[in-house]
């Protein structure tokens, strides 16, 4: 099967991402292509925001603090969709829901665009983006102070308005999952606001790939018990696994 000139971009996109450089000659073993068209790719790949040039290759820009939200929404961008599906089909119609931040998230919203009579909470401007024009869905935004690298509000702002709020289920992504250290993230303002949407509604759905489990990162975020459902993909640690099976935690699988 042949493969497009976007589809090879965005597996070296992803390839960068995950391991910080690669030269020429590599790019074009690994993906059965010419050193011209790899150098292509590579000036492509250049004009976006969080790539350098290296000499003989292409390298991520460690001058930026984090990958953009657009950059990140190629990891894993299978099983991040089919994520997106699975955790769509726990929403109903009539619920009022708190959608958060981040591309696995976002895969949630596209699949409740013909929703009826829905209620969305969000703090997510590519949230709010994907929802607009959708007739069923009642948008309440936020405000807060915008985040770039998440395209996200934040803030003691979010905070205030949520304490005025209500809603049935709160689906969010997280960084870090591990069994014992629990939920994580490494941005500590955004760790203060996924701390209150922990306990925001009656039921957490944590929509996360198999890369982000049995991570740990840097603040803390709430306890492993806190889920309600974790919706992630077939690959998950087997022991994990059955850990969070022992401990009455609903793990919902997304399969292809």
């Amino acid at each position: 099967m042949s493969v497009t000139n976007e589809q090879r971009r965005a597996a070296i996109r992803e390839y960068l991402l995950r391991n910080g450089s690669a030269e020429v000659g590599g790019l074009s073993r690994d993906f059965n292509a010419s050193a011209a068209t790899i150098r292509r790719d590579i000036l492509v790949l250049l004009k976006e925001n969080g790539f350098k040039k290296l000499r003989g290759g292409i390298g991520v820009d460690d001058t930026k603090a984090e990958p953009s939200f657009a950059q990140r929404s190629y990891l894993q961008s299978d099983n991040k969709r089919r994520i997106g599906r699975k955790a769509a089909e726990l929403v109903h119609d009539g619920e009022a829901i708190f959608l958060g931040t981040g591309s696995t998230v976002l895969e949630v919203a596209k699949n409740l665009t013909t929703r009826r009579n829905l209620t969305v909470i969000t703090n997510s401007f590519p949230v709010i983006t994907t929802l607009v024009d959708s007739p069923g869905v009642d948008l309440v935004v936020t405000g807060g102070a915008l985040r770039r690298p998440e395209l996200s509000f934040i803030g003691h702002i979010v905070e205030k308005a949520l304490s005025e709020l209500r809603a049935d289920k709160v689906i969010i992504g997280i960084q870090g999952i591990h069994p014992e250290s629990g939920l994580t993230n490494e941005f500590l303002p955004e760790a203060m606001l996924d701390r209150v949407l922990v306990t925001f509604a009656p039921q957490l759905i944590i929509v996360a790939d198999s890369s982000k489990i049995g991570k740990i990162k840097a603040s803390a975020v709430g306890r492993i018990e806190d889920i309600g459902v974790l919706v992630t993909d077939p690959s998950i640690d087997v022991g994990i696994f059955e850990d969070l099976q022992r401990r009455s935690i609903r793990v919902l699988l997304a399969e292809e």
